[in-house]
């Protein structure tokens, strides 16, 4: 079922998402080359404390998931798509790092990612973050009262076929509120006109995944958990909660 959030819900999105943007934000601060990545997870859970919120992603288990997820954040590095465990990895000089984050707060949800580079970036990672940066802006953008979830879709895989990116097959955004996963599901691959009629009040996580060696086959790390290309390119995750409105869309996770 997809639930039509009030005006009053997407305000208290709102305050979630600002919590996101800010534990974002303090795990970019504190990436570094030699940092540990459960340190970003450490700094982003210290955020979350200290706003009164919690974290979705800790201790949760889908479906496809041998095990609950461990940390606050999902920290994916160079090869790995999305859903990395933050653990002892040290970061190293030019390495590209997607942090996804979620927080809960009083009863409602914000969900959001970004990537960077570490260090001396390399010029071919920093057009894949740029193309990543432009499908999510370019699904927002098609994010309107009287557009369809496909309009979307079509959207973020025009940028990534231009791109010469690919993307994940099965994995894309998704329906938020008092859950981190509602319907509908938002594909990164769709036609345009299809789907679920946008609304005013209708929460959504868009969040596109590219993937430099242009395949949308992937594998899956031994953890159960960590998605990889499956030839060793480089991969890059954005995410924004937003809310459509009869004004136009409205991100959710901004700071």
């Amino acid at each position: 079922m997809v639930e039509i959030k009030t005006d009053t819900a997407l305000e208290a999105m709102r305050e979630a998402g600002r919590v996101v943007a800010h534990a974002l934000a303090a795990a970019r601060e504190a990436s570094a080359v030699g940092v540990r990545l459960r340190e970003l997870d450490e700094a982003a859970r210290t955020v979350l404390s200290e706003a009164g919120a919690s974290s979705p992603f800790l201790g949760y288990q889908p479906s496809f998931a041998p095990v609950p997820f461990p940390a606050v954040l999902c920290v994916s590095v160079n090869d790995a798509v999305s859903h990395g465990i933050p653990g002892d990895y040290r970061l190293r000089d030019g390495d590209l790092v997607g942090v996804d984050c979620g927080a809960e707060l009083d009863g409602w949800t914000g969900d959001a990612a970004i990537s960077f580079i570490v260090g001396t970036p390399r010029p071919a990672d920093l057009e894949l973050i740029a193309a990543t940066q432009q499908a999510l802006d370019a699904g927002i953008a098609a994010a309107t009262v009287g557009h369809r979830i496909g309009d979307i879709s079509h959207a973020i895989s025009t940028v990534a076929r231009k791109a010469a990116c690919g993307m994940p097959s099965d994995f894309g955004g998704h329906g938020i509120g008092r859950q981190m996963h509602e319907d509908p599901h938002v594909p990164n691959h769709g036609r345009p006109g299809r789907g679920f009629p946008l609304r005013h009040g209708l929460a959504l996580a868009i969040e596109p995944m590219l993937m430099a060696g242009g395949r949308n086959d992937y594998l899956t790390d031994p953890d159960g958990w960590t998605l990889r290309t499956i030839d060793g390119s480089q991969a890059a995750h954005f995410e924004h909660t937003i809310a459509i409105t009869e004004s136009g869309p409205r991100i959710l996770t901004l700071p």
